[in-house]
């Protein structure tokens, strides 16, 4: 039986207008099982950071609530590491420093050994290993990126949290920092949470992918399970015969279903239970309808 870890229970965010109030979504429910990998894709405007900054305590909901391992949450906790897309790095201090500097206030008590131990750890998980001593000036845009990363994981978080980290990167560097990111989420299973405009980021990435319709008045159509083998490599995703089927069914709802799926919505949709769906398996014979694996319970 799997273990709902995170929890969002008809959640809503709404902001003054001139003619009143505007919706960005309502009624918005949403399940993580502890350890998986999620992305979330939809255009701009329908609520994706709202709900990431929601779920990292930085934001509250008009409506419903949110809930981590039992907890509601009320606000923002070392429990939930955020890695923003900007590396929001300390200036004046090393990379040894900015990683340490989240360890010590995790860990207060520590002594100042078991902080520079715990960090160093971290950094060479990212590969950044003989860096320590250089500031944020002296590190190109993916290296900043990585210290990011690895002060988020140094507090050891239940839960990683990811607003397109890897956006302002050139793509060699985006690439090599999936892969690290992969890597270090499949063999410590951190529950990761992740905002992504890349379709294939988030079939490389992601265990489910989320999908939101346009905003205002955003609702989640439904959630694409990743058939890929977990042990997938960035190099080889493209030949898999399951890649372009899971791309297609993304970048069709991309273009196409987020713009009209409120006004189609389909018969006995349940916003409370999303639809799971897995694009390669076989279509209804008479429809052609999309292909559902399950329904949350």
């Amino acid at each position: 039986m799997s273990e709902r870890f995170i929890s969002f229970e008809s959640i809503a965010r709404r902001y003054p207008a001139k003619d009143g109030m505007t919706t960005v979504f309502e009624d918005l429910w949403l399940s993580v099982e502890r350890g998986e990998f999620v992305c979330i894709i939809g255009h701009s405007g329908c609520g994706k950071t709202t709900v990431l900054n929601i779920l990292a305590g930085l934001d509250a909901p008009d409506d419903g609530v949110v809930i981590v391992d039992g907890q509601a949450i009320e606000g923002p906790s070392l429990d939930r590491a955020v890695v923003f897309q900007g590396h929001a790095l300390l200036p004046w201090r090393t990379v040894l420093g900015n990683v340490a500097y989240a360890v010590s206030s995790r860990w207060p008590k520590w002594s100042r050994t078991q902080i520079a131990d715990h960090a160093r750890k971290f950094i060479a998980l990212v590969g950044l290993a003989g860096a320590e001593a250089k500031k944020p000036s002296e590190l190109s845009g993916g290296m900043k990126q990585r210290v990011g990363i690895a002060r988020a994981l140094s507090i050891e978080p239940k839960i990683l949290l990811m607003d397109e980290p890897f956006s302002a990167l050139d793509a060699l560097t985006r690439g090599t920092l999936q892969d690290e990111v992969r890597r270090i989420c499949v063999e410590t299973g951190q529950t990761a949470f992740m905002i992504t405009h890349d379709v294939d980021e988030a079939i490389f990435l992601a265990d489910k992918i989320v999908l939101m319709t346009n905003g205002p008045g955003a609702m989640i159509a439904e959630i694409v399970k990743n058939p890929l083998p977990r042990d997938r490599k960035r190099l080889d995703l493209h030949k898999h015969p399951f890649f372009y089927p899971v791309r297609n069914h993304l970048i069709d709802f991309l273009v196409e279903r987020s713009r009209t799926f409120r006004d189609n919505v389909p018969a006995g949709f349940d916003r409370r239970h999303p639809p799971i769906v897995d694009p390669t398996a076989p279509e209804i014979p008479e429809t052609g309808a999309v292909r559902l694996v399950k329904i949350n319970a």
